[in-house]
């Protein structure tokens, strides 16, 4: 049996009434008439030989053939619409589409996007901020910003840091009352729980015995969004192991402290991802730079810290 294929026409009027199990609302999306639907459905099954749908008196139903057909025609175009999209895209100098988790969109990127966009002001960024992982073909994405360990195959990838730490960050005010690691056992201690993936752990317990104390807070308020526990500290509400790119900023500018100068580090970390072949694109590379230029200008938060990775901290 010849495997040529049939028309595409053909094949995306049965994708279309498959979709639907409708010739009616099938040759509405596609904008031709019913029966010249009906007749391209029958050119596909005298072509293969069998047929695709059963007619009912108000309705249709897949055959068996149909059914086998059906999945791979539908990722088939899926897979050709998007292929179109990013072809079409290459020549938008202009458009940047960006994903990145919404406490990075947050606490990272928003704060700073004055200047990008006082920097390049040809460049129109749109963002979609989602822990959902996007994809760059389906989703139209340019550039995501992602958390973890990797690996990104297939994709171009950059770190953005070569991992991420945390340490105990509060407002000047907090500091005073609990000026040394052990005061922290009575102070009002908060929890991020969007790092509970790691492993091993970069939490309470383990940033205590990093500094030699044995002590496992179990009370406290937690937050599944880092932001929201950073801006809970801001507030003043208490005390949170504060992640290096969701408080660098506040602690460059001193609305945070970080008084006791040990954070533990994790080799998570953020990347820069786009695909293989689009990383000098204009627009990419404006943004890449601009991003790695705004991580030096807190380098120095960096500096001031001793880093033990989470992997020499004891176990308990």
């Amino acid at each position: 049996m010849p495997d040529r294929l049939p028309s595409l026409t053909a094949l995306r009027a049965f994708e279309a009434a498959a979709r639907h199990m409708s010739f009616a609302k099938a040759a509405e999306e596609l904008s031709v008439t019913p029966a010249a639907l009906s007749f391209q459905i029958k050119s596909l099954e005298e072509t293969l030989g069998q047929p695709l749908f059963l007619r009912l008196n108000r309705a249709v139903k897949l055959t068996e053939a149909g059914r086998t057909l059906a999945p791979g025609t539908s990722e088939g175009f899926d897979r050709l619409t998007a292929a179109w999209r990013a072809a079409r895209r290459l020549q938008d100098s202009t458009a940047l589409n960006v994903t990145a988790g919404p406490a990075f969109t947050a606490k990272w990127l928003a704060p700073r996007l004055y200047e990008f966009a006082h920097a390049h002001p040809e460049i129109d960024l749109r963002f979609s901020a989602t822990l959902r992982m996007l994809d760059f073909d389906v989703d139209e994405v340019d550039v995501a910003i992602r958390f973890g360990y990797g690996p990104d195959e297939g994709l171009w990838s950059i770190p953005l840091n070569p991992g991420e730490w945390v340490t105990p960050v509060m407002t000047p005010e907090l500091a005073e009352q609990y000026p040394t690691p052990a005061s922290l056992r009575d102070a009002p201690l908060m929890f991020d729980d969007s790092i509970a993936f790691l492993r091993p752990a970069c939490d309470w317990p383990a940033w205590f015995r990093a500094v030699g104390i044995d002590f496992t807070p179990t009370h406290g308020p937690h937050f599944s969004q880092a932001d929201h526990a950073v801006d809970a500290a801001l507030s003043g509400a208490g005390i949170v192991l504060g992640r290096r790119a969701m408080v660098v900023k506040d602690l460059h500018e001193g609305r945070l402290v970080a008084p006791y100068k040990i954070a533990i580090e994790s080799k998570a970390h953020f990347r820069f991802l786009c695909r293989l072949g689009t990383e000098d694109r204009p627009q990419i590379a404006a943004f890449r730079e601009w991003i790695l230029a705004e991580i030096d200008k807190t380098a120095s938060v960096h500096d001031q810290l001793t880093l033990i990775p989470v992997e020499d901290i004891p176990a308990p």
